[in-house]
This record gives structure tokens, sequence and C-alpha cells, in this order.
């Protein structure tokens, strides 16, 4: 039979998750790999270095996806940080419970221990948490205000990781509760991150701060 030619990166990653899913274990080399789905070895390194970075691909394909659903929505470009933020979540993890099966393989109880597949997603999350218009306190102090935005960048990550693995875990009907979760999680988020009620206390120091007689 003629190996197939017009293979893509996309097919490279479907047919690795059915193998991941049927086997239950990955391929052994990329010869078999290539072998078995009837397509030249040379067009797996066209796109990918090793099978380590096709389990990365797919959580980026999951994160583009995302991405993709949102920006053609029109509300979700009038939405305000907060609500983008929880759109995007919600998107997400329909898209992960639609592959839950490979998702669960892939993760299994390694989600805190072991998150080299996690890699480049975690690079687009957090590069997309820093391009959101989340409120920060501008201290006009280049080194605090970096602090700032590395500490949002690194809690918003945690915070995925930790509603991943409360949705590994989840068992009600439809992932109800993994819902009621990121809704709440993102929104004590939010209201943590509010700088109204912190530049209060800050205007009130710096007013008793003038007023000698207080002071005193």
């Amino acid at each position: 039979m003629a190996k197939k030619k017009s293979i893509t990166s996309t097919d490279i990653i479907s047919f690795y998750m059915e193998y991941s899913l049927e086997y239950n274990e990955h391929p052994k080399s990329v010869y078999s790999f290539a072998k078995k789905y009837n397509f030249e070895e040379e067009i797996f390194y066209k796109y990918f270095g090793n099978f380590m970075s096709i389990e990365q691909a797919i959580f980026k394909v999951f994160f583009d996806n995302t991405l993709s659903i949102l920006e053609k929505s029109n509300d979700y470009s009038n939405y305000g940080a907060r609500n983008q933020l929880i759109s995007f979540y919600y998107s997400f993890f329909e898209l992960l419970t639609a592959n839950r099966s490979y998702v669960v393989y892939a993760l299994d109880s390694k989600i805190l221990k072991d998150m080299y597949c996690l890699k480049s997603l975690k690079q687009s999350f957090t590069k997309y948490i820093e391009n959101l218009d989340i409120g920060l306190l501008e201290t006009k102090q280049d080194t605090i205000d970096k602090i700032q935005k590395n500490t949002l960048k690194k809690s918003a990550w945690v915070q995925l990781l930790i509603t991943l693995k409360y949705w590994l875990e989840d068992t009600s009907p439809s992932f109800e509760k993994t819902d009621v979760f990121i809704e709440k999680t993102v929104n004590t988020s939010f209201d943590i991150l509010n700088i109204k009620p912190l530049k209060s206390i800050i205007d009130l120091g710096k007013f008793l701060y003038k007023d000698k007689s207080f002071m005193n």
C-alpha cells in the first residue's frame, strides 16, 4: 500500500491520541508509529521532534481552539477581564471534556508532579493572562510592579492547575460542579484583586501622614 503523503500535524496528533487510548501507552518508536498509520517517518519530524513535543502540542491546541472560539464571539470582546476569564475557563473545559479520555490518560495523577506535557499550555496561558486588562495597583516602582505582574501570572497558572485537578476528580453530571467551582474561584480571585479598597487605605494613610497634628 502506498504511503500517505498529505499528512498534517493535526493528523499526527489525532493518530497519537488514538494510539495512546487504544494501547494505553506511548508508541514504542517513531518508526513503528509511522508504519502503523501508513506515512513516512520523515513527515513526523517535519512537525515534531519527539513524542513529548506532541504531548505538549495537544494541550496547546486545546488552548488555541479555545481562543479561536472566543474570538468569534462578539460578546466576548465586550466583556471585562473577569467575564473574559470565566468564558475562557468554560470554553477550555468544554474542549477538555470532549477529549476527557485522553486528558485523563495524559495527566493521570501527575498533574502537580510532572507537568512536562503542560509546558506549552503554561506559556500560552500566562501570556493570555498578561494581556487581559486586569487592574493592578500602579506603584510607579518598576520592581514592585514587575513582582505584581509575575505573581498574577503564577497565581493564575496555579488556579488553572487546581481547576484541572478538580475537574479530573469531578463525578457530577455534565461536570456541573466544575462549572460552579470555576465561577466561584475566578470571582474570588478578582475580588481579592479589587484595588479600590487598597487605594482608599493608601489615600487615608497619605492624608494622616500629612496631618501633623494626628501624627503627633
